[in-house]
């Protein structure tokens, strides 16, 4: 049996960055397979040659033994291949049937074509356990049911080749868990999947094979059964990984930040975060644990000065944080950073870059002010020269300060945010899932990052869905559920199984 993809040679370059350098490996009919490597090894772009986004430089491609030219997308959806990305491909305000329907309407007539279509997908969800209503709103869906219907597109489409680029970074465990059955169920009716991820558990539970990507080139290709976490990782970043991070002794400082009976009610009077209390000392890392969805984000958001509260106070360094008496948030961000509290946002591509902007431009981006001359204009030769020293130390790949910052991997978008804002000396760090999306070699950097802060003595709020984060990070832990603190923690505290409860609001600690 002829394999379903295999890769002959595929070299690509963007300008002297080499992306892909003579890659080549096959991926049996009806295997899951696992692709990793560091953010920026090639995989993204080796799948988007696949996917028809790019075309390669040199080599070519056999999808059963046959060379094929995929000069487009559309071409490749024709071939059986579907891509499922990390950022969802969703129009929001539409329903789950017109997005599938979505470029493949078939003509102007539509009333009949959607009845038909809509019990093809009532069939599909039950065949393959999807748990979508097509007449759903996308906007109405958590992000587990938004990736359901981004499968239930592809399988739609007749995709025999699924693709899908780290689809549990924004995922429960239990949403992973489902994931991976309907997966499973798709490889049984013969379907080949390639699996993009950072998490190498996640390798060893589901995938039949590995390849690993170094610096654009395979640099092993295993029988995930013969394999193991570690020698993955040391393939991926060519060392060993430490797994204990040095840190300083526990000796937090004076209260640095202190919530009291924060609230916030949307404007359907739906309670979004209830009655917070709680206090961030100087030289500590508090992590805040809990499913996506419980008020964290808006809790972040309040912080930054992204939003208003409905009511309470947060004290900074004593001070009552002003937002009392405006009608909206803007300005706060800007004054937030000059009164010393840095934010690495969730999302970064949402609030962190601009990604049309380049790498050198996104590193001042909020920090205007501080990167002009005498004369209010920006120091352009003072920013490339910092610039340049932030790309080394933080080691950016690749360390083209000109580069588009929306062209690097995403982990390498986020050691620009984190640099961007570690740079800033902050005496209040907020960070929201720090390494989603990033490699294990990236997640050490940032990780040591993190607690070289905290030793400095600032103090840290962390928010992760993570608990292997927490658990690496963090000196106490609170802990979310429906907007509400359910527990609080210290770290020689920490267990799983206390904590599972809590984040469920089974528990009172």
């Amino acid at each position: 049996m002829h394999p379903a993809v295999e890769f002959r040679g595929i070299s690509k370059h963007f300008g002297a960055v080499k992306a892909n350098t003579d890659v080549s490996f096959s991926i049996a009919k009806g295997a899951i397979h696992g692709l990793v490597g560091e953010n920026g090894a090639g995989k993204s772009t080796l799948m988007s040659i696949l996917y028809g986004y790019y075309r390669a430089d040199s080599g070519s491609i056999l999808l059963d033994g046959q060379a094929r030219n995929i000069h487009s997308s559309h071409e490749a959806i024709r071939l059986g291949i579907g891509m499922v990305h990390q950022h969802f491909m969703l129009v929001e305000n539409m329903t789950v049937l017109d997005n599938v329907m979505l470029g493949a309407e078939g003509g102007f007539k539509l009333a009949g074509k959607r009845a038909a279509v809509e019990a093809q997908l009532r069939e599909i969800c039950a065949r393959y356990r999807l748990d979508v209503d097509p007449l759903a709103t996308i906007h109405d869906l958590s992000v587990g049911a938004q990736q359901r219907v981004e499968i239930l597109k592809q399988i739609y489409r007749s995709a025999n080749i699924l693709i899908l680029d780290e689809p549990t970074a924004v995922l429960t465990a239990q949403e992973t868990a489902s994931l991976f059955e309907i997966l499973r169920l798709f490889k049984e009716q013969g379907k080949t999947i390639i699996l993009i991820t950072h998490k190498l558990q996640e390798i060893l539970d589901i995938t039949d094979t590995v390849t690993v990507m170094r610096g654009g080139r395979v640099v092993g290709a295993v029988d995930t059964a013969q394999t193991s976490k570690e020698d993955l990782a040391n393939m991926m970043v060519g060392r060993p990984i430490e797994n204990n991070l040095p840190r300083g002794a526990y000796n937090p400082g004076a209260p640095v930040l202190e919530v009291r009976d924060l609230q916030l009610t949307d404007d359907q009077g739906v309670t979004l975060l209830n009655k917070l209390n709680f206090t961030l000392r100087a030289g500590e890392i508090v992590a805040i644990a809990g499913v996506s969805g419980n008020g964290q984000s808006e809790l972040m958001e309040i912080l930054s000065g992204m939003g208003l509260p409905s009511a309470g106070q947060v004290d900074f360094e004593g001070k009552a944080l002003p937002y009392a008496g405006r009608g909206d948030a803007d300005g706060l961000p800007l004054e937030f950073r000059h009164l010393g509290i840095g934010h690495v946002p969730e999302d970064r591509l949402r609030d962190g870059v601009i990604k049309n902007f380049s790498v050198m431009h996104n590193t001042f981006f909020g920090y205007q002010d501080r990167v002009k001359n005498a004369w209010g204009l920006i120091d352009f030769k003072g920013v490339a020269e910092r610039c340049a020293g932030l790309l080394k130390a933080f080691d950016v790949r690749p360390a083209n300060p000109d580069l588009r910052i929306g062209l690097l991997s995403g982990g390498n978008q986020q050691k620009v945010v984190i640099a961007r804002e570690v740079l800033a000396k902050p005496k209040l760090m907020l960070v929201g899932q720090p390494t989603r999306g990033v490699d294990i070699g990236t997640i050490e950097s940032i990780h040591t990052q993190l607690l070289a802060l905290r030793d400095a003595g600032v103090a840290i709020l962390l928010v992760s869905v993570e608990l292997e984060e927490v658990r690496a990070l963090a000196d106490r832990i609170l802990v979310m559920c429906g907007g509400s603190i359910t527990g609080e923690l210290k770290i020689d505290e920490f267990d799983t199984t206390r904590i599972g409860l809590l984040m469920g609001g089974m528990h009172k600690s």
